[in-house]
């Protein structure tokens, strides 16, 4: 059994069971069989009914579902609803996607030996989804995950991260009450690292969806089997750029919340904020300030800004991090101190050495470290110097100088006034370099977890 705590205080919640390797092997079987009868298949219009009626299940189980979240994940109540707003939208893009879900037509007769043909594609599903989840969102990431494969008629088994299982298993029971026989989603929930990556890698997998840690991510991808696809959202130091034409009265609110949203437990979190040297006391001293009436507490609570970690070791480790940058020369200007065995109070650092920990590796906590520059291209060099890179922010009013940025920068997306942190769920979400793999977002992972069958038909 696998003891479910509270995030903030280590209170149990619950106690869930966990499967063994005969359980994912049984899995592994109910979903090549109903994969492997073609006839059986849902159509199209069965399974939006599915998702519409999942979507609705989900309306009626809002408030549960947002105070779930919070509790195993430690994410402020007010961003927890937001998370199960977007989910349940996430339900309805997903099944909104099928209206215009469809293959092309293959030119034909450009050369005499293609006359008289004619040739089009249809989208098929991939096979067998194997998706592994992470605890930051912990209902809106399994929808990202399972909702595209319901949509697109693929059997998926989803593991849970599991500090926060409790969010996963209340969507599959939902998407068996909403009509989707049972071997077409199931869950799979294991402590054991061995079973995680037998479910990845089983040769019936066709695709696996992994959200998590670059370390294991890229380990799962060398190891699929033959044939197999995959996509890998890890993570990365976002940076952030703040030009001397920024409005600083526009600016602190969208920093404060790129870099500190969830306790900074976000793959794009904004980490590194890189500031013109003409505005950089004014900037510091205006963030400093609105971090420091960041309201740190239960996340439970509805006028709590920032929660815990998700566990007592990553507060060390992040505890550990502003310790070693501050040795190295860095300037504490406001906060570190551990309130709780999972919470820190939100830190600003100044000038961290380009080589500390909280310089080149994703922190995942709530600290943002400032660095001052002179010239533009030199920033953009800073921030381009790491193995990763998802998304990065420009803020300027001056448009020559945040075009001249985002044309350099390396990410997938540059926001331009906007946080790293920004997204919606229908756009594209993707690391580069070793930050991942593929294309999130639910209409770009539906197309992921299809394939394209030609047919051709020669006119007698």
């Amino acid at each position: 059994m696998l003891t479910v705590v509270q995030a903030f205080d280590r209170a149990p919640i619950a106690e869930v069971e966990t499967d063994d390797a005969a359980a994912l092997e049984r899995k592994l079987q109910a979903a090549e069989r109903v994969f492997r009868d073609r006839d059986g298949w849902l159509k199209p219009h069965q399974r939006i009914a599915i998702l519409r009626k999942l979507a609705a299940l989900m309306e009626g189980r809002r408030d549960h579902l947002a105070m779930q979240i919070a509790r195993e994940g430690g994410k402020p109540l007010p961003d927890a609803i937001v998370e199960t707003n977007r989910a349940i939208d996430g339900v309805h893009n997903a099944a909104d996607e099928l209206r215009s879900f469809a293959g092309r037509e293959i030119p034909m007769g450009l050369s005499p030996a293609a006359e008289n043909r004619w040739a089009f594609t249809t989208k098929e599903p991939i096979g067998i989804v194997a998706a592994i989840s992470a605890f930051n969102h912990p209902l809106n990431l399994i929808v990202h995950q399972v909702a595209p494969a319901i949509a697109v008629g693929c059997p998926v088994i989803v593991k849970p991260a599991m500090t926060t299982p409790l969010s996963c298993l209340d969507l599959v029971a939902l998407i068996h009450e909403a009509g989707l026989p049972e071997p077409w989603c199931q869950s799979f929930v294991t402590e054991e690292n061995q079973l995680a990556e037998k479910l990845a890698t089983d040769r019936r997998i066709a695709f696996l969806s992994f959200i998590g840690s670059a370390r294991v991510g890229w380990s799962l991808h060398a190891k699929l089997a033959p044939g197999a696809r995959s996509a890998l959202e890890h993570g990365g130091a976002a940076p952030a750029i703040v030009d001397r034409s920024a409005d600083l009265d526009k600016v602190i609110e969208p920093v404060v919340k790129g870099g500190y949203y969830h306790a900074g437990q976000v793959c794009v979190s904004t980490q590194r904020i890189f500031v013109h040297d003409a505005i950089a006391e004014d900037f510091t001293q205006r963030l400093v300030a609105r971090v420091e009436k960041l309201r740190t507490a239960d996340p439970t609570l509805k006028d709590t800004e920032v929660g815990p970690l998700i566990l007592p070791r990553e507060a060390d480790r992040v505890a550990e991090w502003i310790g070693d940058a501050i040795k190295g020369g860095a300037v504490l200007a406001t906060g570190g101190e551990r309130l709780s065995q999972t919470t820190l109070r939100p830190a600003v650092l100044l000038d961290p050495p380009a080589d500390a920990t909280i310089s080149t590796q994703e922190v995942f906590g709530p600290v943002v470290a400032v660095y001052r520059y002179g010239d533009l291209d030199e920033a953009v060099r800073q921030a381009n110097s790491l193995p990763t890179a998802f998304q990065a922010s420009v803020f300027a009013r001056d448009i020559d100088v945040a075009m001249h940025a985002a044309d350099r920068l390396e990410a997938s997306a540059v926001m331009i006034n906007d946080p790293t942190a920004f997204r919606t769920d229908w756009m594209p979400f993707a690391g580069r370099k070793e930050s991942g793999y593929g294309t999130g977002g639910i209409p770009y992972t539906m197309r992921d977890m299809t394939q394209e069958k030609m047919i051709l038909l020669r006119r007698s």
